[in-house]
Order: structure tokens, then sequence, then C-alpha cells
């Protein structure tokens, strides 16, 4: 691992009261000190005023004082400077942390003068990379990082704040721990082949796979189908015929004029997203243009790009128009979404007598369906409903273990699973232990990809890769030279 002291801009841009620069490193209070200037001064032994040493600060305490650039003899901020001790900090390493004023200019020249005295820029995640690097935190932690960065609602934060304290990585660990218990009886059984019996229970080994280790890892899997929206979000889509008022629900979902509304057909030509909040769930929300048969380029395009993003959804409203008898363009569109988790939108119902009933298709009874007036916002609170119970599946609104794996993590879980089935099947059939044991090392290493252990390194630049920092476009501005 490098060892050079990084440095960066801690908080996000834009002008305000604080904003911190960040220092991590073996060098990071030499270069600390060439720059900071401590408030007040103490009484030598010989009765001279002079500046209170470095090495005299506390760890963990903020200190008063400025931000001097001695190369050109100028002030560049009334700062708070706070010194963290390795290894009780975030990385591990010595770090210090400057507060100062928030404001594109001022960050960025304090910034500028760590770098000249010695600093690295830090790369996006770098800080979190390290306190991973140095073992502070496993993968799963550091990807909560982000997580909670990313917050759109309590409860993705919620689920990202039990990550971050090592749920997830507590469950993996004990997973792999009984299969390492499985894996020493094998190599003991490799080893004492005469007395494998003795040594190597099948019964029991193949119970433990099947009610401790493969239950959970199902249990696991589960969990992010029916729960993983929770923190990464629903993508929803809203899809119908031209002017059936999916542009009309969108905007009264989300409770702003964000798409445009007439009655001429046609009028969304490209698809519209949004995020909002439904009882907890980040949900993204697209306004699509309408499915049918046209001749224009514009409209084509657009009706291109919502099919594609029919394919990438979790949901879709499948809208139909109360008032007006359902054509074949209605049919052919759910022929193309029928495959997807659907709920049927009877749109327009203040257009009709209540004891309407809409003449559809058998083969739709079976689809959820709730009947609205996106005009009137009638049906709104019901369809929020509908969304969320729909969304998270048997865990209902309120899930009481927030341990929710991710799309990597579940990627891994999933190889985990084969090769313990695989195991099993091995074991009932007297294979060879030296087969065996091979499947249990594959389950184990696929778990430790999880947590970080076994992980490659482009994994773990990729989730790295995915941090932000303010540093970058700090960095390309053109401070005054004078």
């Amino acid at each position: 691992m490098e060892n050079a002291t990084i440095a960066a801009i801690a908080t996000p841009i834009g002008r305000g009261g604080i904003g911190i620069v960040k220092i991590s490193g073996k060098d990071a209070f030499s270069i600390a000190e060439s720059i900071f200037k401590k408030s007040g001064a103490v009484t030598s032994d010989s009765g001279k005023k002079r500046e209170p040493s470095f090495a005299s600060l506390k760890s963990h305490r903020l200190y008063h004082g400025y931000i001097v650039d001695e190369g050109k003899g100028t002030v560049l901020d009334e700062v708070l400077l706070s010194v963290m001790v390795a290894p009780r900090t975030y990385t591990t390493e010595d770090i210090v942390e400057i507060n100062t004023h928030s404001g594109p200019v001022v960050l960025s020249a304090i910034l500028d003068l760590v770098l000249k005295k010695g600093g690295k820029l830090a790369e996006p995640g770098e800080f979190t990379k390290r306190a991973y690097l140095n073992g502070r935190i496993d993968l799963t932690q550091a990807e909560a990082v982000i997580d909670i960065i990313n917050s759109k609602t309590e409860k993705s934060l919620e689920i990202a704040a039990s990550h971050i304290k090592g749920g997830l990585k507590k469950k993996i660990e004990t997973i792999r721990g009984v299969l390492l218990d499985i894996l020493v009886e094998t190599e003991t059984a490799i080893d004492f082949c005469d007395d494998a019996g003795d040594v190597f229970n099948s019964e029991k080994t193949i119970e433990m796979l099947e009610r401790v280790i493969i239950d959970d890892l199902k249990g696991l899997i589960e969990k992010y189908e029916n729960a993983h929206v929770l923190r990464d979000g629903l993508k929803m889509v809203v899809v119908g015929r031209p002017n059936v008022g999916k542009s009309s629900l969108m905007n009264r979902l989300i409770q702003e004029d964000r798409a445009i509304v007439t009655p001429i057909p046609g009028t969304t030509r490209d698809l519209i997203e949004e995020t909002l909040n439904i009882h907890g769930i980040p949900v993204i929300i697209a306004d699509t243009a309408g499915l049918h048969e046209t001749d224009d380029p514009v409209e084509v395009i657009g009706i291109e790009k919502t099919q594609e993003y029919i394919s990438d959804s979790d949901l879709i409203l499948f809208m139909v128009d109360a008032s007006d008898p359902l054509t074949v363009e209605d049919e052919n569109i759910y022929k193309i979404i029928s495959n997807k988790r659907l709920i049927l939108v009877i749109n327009k119902w203040d257009l009709v007598k209540d004891d309407f009933k809409l003449d559809i298709p058998e083969s739709w009874n079976t689809l959820p369906q709730i009947k609205i007036s996106a005009l009137y916002g009638r049906g709104m609170s019901e369809l929020k409903d509908l969304i969320a119970n729909l969304s998270i599946g048997e865990y209902g609104i309120e899930v009481q273990n927030k341990i929710i794996p991710n799309l990597r993590h579940k990627t891994a879980l999933e190889r985990t699973l084969q090769v313990c089935v695989s195991a099993v099947e091995e074991i009932r059939k007297e294979t060879s232990f030296e087969f065996i044991a091979i499947d249990i090392k594959e389950a184990m290493d696929s778990l430790g990809e999880i947590i970080g252990d076994t992980a490659k390194d482009d994994v773990i630049d990729q989730i790295f890769s995915r941090f932000c920092i303010g540093t970058v476009s700090y960095t390309h501005l053109t401070l005054p030279t004078n």
C-alpha cells in the first residue's frame, strides 16, 4: 500500500459556514504544523513570548488558529484545527482536519497549500479505502458509507447504518466459521483416510449444510429479492397508450407539474424521471412516451427509450382509460409488459359512474388493480399503499431485520449456495473427500468476496470508484495570483 499522505476537501461544493480539508498519513502532522499558527502565545523559561508547539496539541480536540502561507506572507483564513493520533482515527493513520469557512476559493487555496507541503490529492473514496485496507472496516462496511451518503429515505438510512455497524459482516463470518469447521473435518478425513468414518460424520455434515448454511444463504438472497428496494430504490415506470393520463399521474405523485399535460396525444416524447418517497421506499418514477404506432421520428426514439426502461424496471404502472373502451393498442402494450410486475391503473374514474365496470380481458383479472382520478387526486393513497406492499413482498412495510444484501452480495451468495448444494450431493454420493473440500473452499472464497477477504483488486477499485469527493471540481479552479 502506498504510504503517501493524502488530502482532500471533505465537504460538498458550495458556499457555506464551514468547509473541511482533511489530511491523512504519516506526514499529516508535519504538513499541518507548517501552515497552522495556533492562537495565543506562551511564555518560555526566559520570559519570551513564543508560539505554542504543534506537538503540544492533544488528540481529538479542536484548536483555534490561522492557516498561513508563509511563502506569500498571507493569512488564508481563521480556522479550527483538530489532530487525531493513530490508530484511533477513521483511516487508522494520523489525521488532521482543518475546519475553515466554506467557499471554493478559500478551500482550494488551503488544499493547494497542503499539496505544496507534500500532500497527495486523494482519489475518490481513498480515505474509506485506507480504512478498509488498514483493517478497521470490511468491504460491506465500506459500501455502507456510500449507501449512507446516498440514502434517500429514513429506511434506506437504517439499512445502511446496520451494515456500517457490521451486521452483514457478522452474518457472513458466522457462516464462514461453520464452513471452516466442515473443511477442517474434511481435510482431516483426507489425511487419515483409514479412520475417515471417525472424523467425518456425513449425516451431521449434510444437516449442517442444509439446515444452517443453505437455509441462511437462501434467507439472505430472499431478503435481497423482497426488500432491496428499501435501500437501492424502486425503479417504476408509467406505461400506457397516449392520452390515458400518465403525465397527470406522475405530476400528482410528485406533487409538481413536472410533465406537460395537454389533451393532445403524444405530448410526452422523452423519458421524464423524478424521485419520490412512498412509505419509506425511494422510488424513481418515469413518465414515458405512449406506446403506439407512429411515423414521427422523435416519437419513435421516445418509444424505443420507453421499451428499454421497461426491461430494467422493478414495477410497471399499466394505465388505461376508464372513459374509453380498451383498444388493440392497450392489448399490445400488455403483451410487451406481461412478464413484469404490474399494477393495472384504471384512470379517469371521475368520468364514469361509481358502479361502472371496465371490460378487460380475462387474463388481466389476476393483476393488482386500482381505480384513480389523476386529475382530482382520487385513489392516490390507495395506489401508494399498493406500490409499497408489492415492492417489498412478504416483509411488509416494516423490515425488522435490516441486514439486506446488495446486488454484489447477492451474486456471491448465489455462487456460495450453488457450491454448498453441490457439496451435499457429493457427500451423499460418497465422492472423494478431496472434491468435497474443493466445494467448501470455493464456498468460503465466495463469501470472502463479500467482506473483502478474497475480493479481487478490480472489484475493490470499482467499489471505491463510486465514492465522490468535492476535490476535483475545486482543484480545477484558477486561483487569484494576487
